[in-house]
């Protein structure tokens, strides 16, 4: 007997048919013995609905109001999970976040799970039942639910993994495991066997969108091994695991895409010790996520600089608020604003031990015509901000120069 946690995205419980087609399958695994806990995400649409019909009514909503109102949607799902479980003979009972145990800060939109203590699910495993938990939201000591962001049924899958020990993890997605690039943008992209922690977190913070980077670190962190499979075939998938020393013999393990940025500029931003420190924390205290940072030098002393840096395009008109109210103190220019760009990343553990992989990928986007606006590089990844006209040409163009492209030839 083993205890598996499984979690199904969107696009896996995103109609009744495919609600049921999950319950045949927990009701396959429930058979054999195993103890199984199910985390689910809201159904495919359902969040983006809920949260257009939020900002109808407001362009900024209350944001312990919005994790009230999105935390609805798994809530839905578990509900019909159990219900389609029941219909095949099998007990389930389905819990929400804090009935699991779930208890986080009281970061309302982005909460980070503190602890989790699953007692009572625990109880109900050992009563034969399976656990059906509402993915993505947690609760307050002091009460209140939040949810953990975009994504964040992943990292419920894998904390759950982590509290209860379980022998088995599986993230099911509507893909079959990590590709090499997002395979609906590049023909040639190829799907992996295994791939680093590091890797993979490096993927899933660019932008690709099979695992949430805070999930894949809180796996790195507790060892959780885990593996990502479609929820529509049997196909085996990628295994996420600890580094093996031959991962390094591939130079770039994958290409990502991140349309999800803007950039801001500050223009004519004094030149002087701490003001980049000032606009940041402030950015920071606010909970808005900073990506790249560039920053020009400015020639000459006392001439103004200008500060550029990337935040999720959710964030952006929250950030621009928040500038405009540093401009009287800070006394910089103008700010400019934009959401027409895309984030190009490679990234590969094999970029420890191999040189000239930055070169080779700026060469293959000069000859596509594309221009690079910021550079961001580290032990294992190299990313840039293009034009998001041009993203997926560069994308389709990096990944062949490293990866290939052998389904276009």
């Amino acid at each position: 007997m083993s205890l598996i946690v499984q979690k199904y995205g969107g696009t896996s419980v995103g109609s009744p048919e495919r609600i049921r087609k999950v319950a045949a399958r927990v009701s396959h695994y429930h058979a054999q013995g195993d103890q199984i806990v199910v985390v689910v995400s809201a159904m495919s649409g359902v969040t983006d609905n809920l949260i257009k019909l939020a900002k109808e009514i407001m362009p900024l909503p209350n944001e312990r109001e919005m994790d009230m109102l999105l935390a609805t949607g798994e809530q839905t799902t578990i509900a019909l999970t159990a219900i389609a479980l029941h219909a095949l003979k099998v007990p389930a009972v389905s819990l929400t976040g804090a009935q699991a145990g779930i208890v986080t800060d009281g970061v309302h939109t982005k909460a980070r799970i503190q602890n989790i203590t699953p007692d009572r699910v625990h109880e109900l495993l050992d009563a034969r039942n399976v656990v059906i938990v509402a993915g993505f939201q947690g609760q307050t000591n002091e009460g209140q639910i939040t949810t953990l962001g975009r994504g964040g049924s992943d990292l419920t899958a894998i904390a759950l993994a982590a509290a209860l020990k379980a022998d088995l993890c599986q993230i099911y997605t509507d893909v079959d495991g990590v590709y090499t690039a997002d395979p609906r943008l590049v023909p040639g992209a190829r799907k992996l066997e295994e791939i680093s922690y590091d890797e993979m977190l490096e993927l899933a913070s660019l932008g690709a969108k099979v695992m949430q980077s805070r999930s894949v670190e809180f796996a790195k962190k507790f060892g959780v091994i885990f593996e990502v499979r479609s929820s529509l075939n049997d196909n085996p998938g990628t295994i996420v695991k600890e580094e093996a020393k031959n991962m390094e013999d591939v130079v770039v393990r994958g290409v990502s895409l991140d349309k999800n940025q803007a950039k801001v500029t500050l223009v004519a931003v004094p030149d002087q010790p701490g003001v980049a420190a000032r606009i940041l924390k402030a950015i920071g205290e606010a909970h808005i996520n900073v990506d790249m940072i560039v920053q020009n030098i400015s020639h000459g002393s006392g001439k103004p600089t200008d500060l550029s840096f990337t935040v999720d395009k959710p964030d952006l008109l929250k950030a621009e608020k928040l500038i405009d109210s540093l401009k009287p103190d800070i006394g910089f220019g103008r700010v400019i604003a934009t959401d027409n760009i895309a984030k190009l990343s490679i990234v590969g553990v094999g970029m420890k031990s191999h040189t000239g992989v930055a070169g080779k990928m700026f060469d293959a986007l000069a000859r596509e015509g594309v221009n690079i606006e910021m550079i961001s590089t580290s032990e294992i990844k190299v990313s840039v901000v293009v034009d998001l006209a041009k993203a997926e040409q560069a994308m389709r163009a990096v990944h062949a120069a490293f990866l290939g492209n052998p389904k276009a030839t």
